[in-house]
């Protein structure tokens, strides 16, 4: 089983679990200081700041900090570059009852008319709303986007920051059931188990050509997600 994860503030290197997080980054000290100790002369911006967690696997979660002036494509590309990214797939944004695509003109056979993601969040989202993210239709990974706050502050390079990120989920094996899990099978993880420790991986009935190693991201054990090389674990 699955245990409350918890992340480390990269402001003031504080731990917490998920939703004290929350609180502690929008009153971090290091935090608010970093943004009200900019220059006179120093270039300002408006960012959100996003809760961003697995819809059917809470214990993956970040808050990340974006540019207002991005768009949902950026923030797309982010999410796929740190928790999604295998073979490609499309994706799509659902906001107050809109849907926006990374492929609109895929869906258009379909009696749809979806939206790209060409929109700048400043123009469809505001504090206080929470809207979904889908990577993949096939073996479809589900993300919740709550919006926490929205602030200006001293523009920095990078459109997106992580501001804290979940340490790795820790599983047991379900073979031993004492042992730490470091594979899930691929067969068996549509089940809702298949998590396998070092001793237990040899054995596995599904063979080892079905094991993948464990990744900090709600698609571990999808198609053939291989984890994240711009944000590794």
């Amino acid at each position: 089983m699955s245990k409350r994860t918890k992340g480390t503030c990269t402001y003031c290197g504080k731990t917490y679990t998920k939703n004290p997080m929350v609180k502690h980054l929008l009153s971090c000290e290091a935090r608010l200081q970093a943004w009200t100790h900019a220059g006179e002369n120093q270039k300002t911006a408006g960012y959100f700041v996003l809760l961003i967690s697995g819809t059917y696997r809470p214990q993956y979660w970040l808050i990340a900090e974006i540019k207002d002036s991005a768009k949902l494509n950026d923030l797309d590309q982010f999410l796929r570059d740190i928790w999604l990214e295998c073979c490609g797939h499309m994706s799509g944004f659902k906001i107050a009852g809109v849907r926006y695509e990374s492929h609109p003109e895929a869906t258009m056979g379909w009696g749809i008319q979806d939206k790209g993601m060409t929109s700048k969040l400043a123009n469809v989202i505001a504090p206080g709303m929470v809207f979904e993210h889908e990577y993949d239709y096939g073996s479809a990974t589900a993300l919740t986007i709550t919006v926490l706050e929205h602030h200006t502050g001293q523009t920095k390079k990078e459109k997106v920051a992580v501001l804290a990120r979940n340490h790795p989920v820790q599983y047991s094996c379900d073979e031993c059931e004492k042992n730490t899990a470091i594979m899930i099978c691929l067969e068996c993880a549509y089940d809702g188990y298949g998590f396998l420790c070092d001793d237990c991986r040899e054995d596995h009935e599904c063979g080892e050509e079905l094991l993948s190693p464990l990744y900090n991201s709600p698609r571990s054990g999808v198609c053939g997600y291989e984890g994240s090389v711009k944000y590794p674990d």
